[in-house]
């Protein structure tokens, strides 16, 4: 793999945000991702008061704990409760008799200011989470490409000004490389190879802003060794920003530790293997989903969800990168996931 580049201020900017339109918010209903929800994102806005939240050992998580009057939350609750019901077991009200909303924080950092909800079980205490978010049509466009291209499933839905996703589980890469990659059981020829397949399934789709926060590490035990698998956890920048870089993560420097494993562990020819193992599997995905996908992608073409500048500066690095003129042709970000997405068929993989 390349040396990094260090991308100093290309996201500084604050992303714009893009309304969903009428035609993608046909496509959301008729793959039962558009649903009438009993409540949206600016209900939970009317919190009484917050305090930071801390972690197991005493940090900032940057996150805050919001607080309701109590009539307020005890109305919020019962509607989160149905949303939850909606999420995981297709609106059966008889999951909740046992469950209970144990905490709402928000994150005031995040382009959308997500807020999570935290659930628990009263009998045995277990717990999961989901979130709401501001609609934003770069980010429900991403969703659908990581569910129908990725090896991972996606449970999320969408109705007017509001996205309510299920929680990610997984270690996040930062604190992975913190915590984790020294220990003997990692076997890092894995985690190395699955690097590799995210890098190459991020730049085929357009994923960008894939730095270590913004991505978790799942990990399955094997019979004789664990399988790892680096999931995606954010989706913003989902085709906005103009860099091809952007959309590698390999060149982000906060990636840096799993580049070395790259490097360190696997040859060149190994690198390469990888990456057409992983193309031919999204190969068997676009098959798969053809229909799916195809319908998403005629919407996609008529979204703006990106500046023109930036459709035409990205369309120019990807046409140098290929060396085809197709992308020179396309006028929006939709445009160029889905000259991208050709290119599965038609061109070596990237290194």
């Amino acid at each position: 793999m390349k040396s990094f580049f260090v991308p100093d201020k290309l996201i500084s900017r604050k992303k714009l945000t893009y309304t969903v339109t009428e035609a993608f918010d046909k496509y959301l209903r008729h793959f039962n991702r558009g649903i009438l929800l009993s409540l949206d994102y600016d209900e939970l806005l009317r919190y009484e008061d917050c305090f930071p939240l801390y972690d197991h050992n005493g940090n900032d998580t940057l996150w805050v704990t919001v607080s309701f009057q109590a009539q307020e939350h005890k109305e919020l609750s019962y509607k989160l409760l149905q949303i939850y019901a909606f999420l995981r077991s297709n609106g059966q009200m008889d999951v909740l008799s046992h469950l209970r909303v144990d905490r709402i924080d928000l994150c005031l950092y995040g382009n959308t200011k997500p807020f999570r909800i935290r659930i628990i079980n009263s009998i045995n205490d277990n717990f999961d989470y989901f979130y709401i978010k501001q609609a934003d049509a770069s980010r429900v466009f991403g969703l659908e490409l990581e569910h129908i291209l990725s090896p991972n499933r996606i449970g999320f839905m969408f109705h007017q000004n509001t996205i309510i996703e299920e929680h990610i589980y997984g270690i996040p890469g930062d604190v992975f490389l913190e915590n984790y990659l020294g220990k003997s059981d990692v076997n890092k020829v894995r985690l190395a190879k699955e690097f590799v397949k995210f890098n190459e399934r991020c730049f085929l789709r357009l994923l960008g802003d894939m730095h270590s926060s913004n991505f978790v590490v799942d990990i399955t035990m094997d019979f004789e060794e664990n399988f790892y698998r680096l999931r995606a956890i954010d989706f913003d920048q989902q085709s906005y920003e103009p860099r091809k870089k952007i959309y590698l993560p390999q060149f982000f420097p906060q990636n840096r530790g799993y580049v070395q494993l790259a490097m360190d562990y696997l040859t060149p020819e190994s690198i390469r293997q990888y990456q057409k193992e992983e193309r031919s599997l999204i190969r068997q995905r676009i098959y798969s989903s053809s229909y799916r996908l195809s319908r998403l992608l005629e919407v996609f073409a008529d979204t703006e969800i990106a500046p023109e500048d930036s459709v035409r500066q990205l369309a120019e690095e990807l046409s140098e990168h290929y060396k085809e003129s197709g992308f020179l042709n396309c006028r929006t970000m939709g445009q160029l996931v889905a000259q991208s997405l050709l290119m599965v068929e038609t061109s070596p993989p990237h290194i």
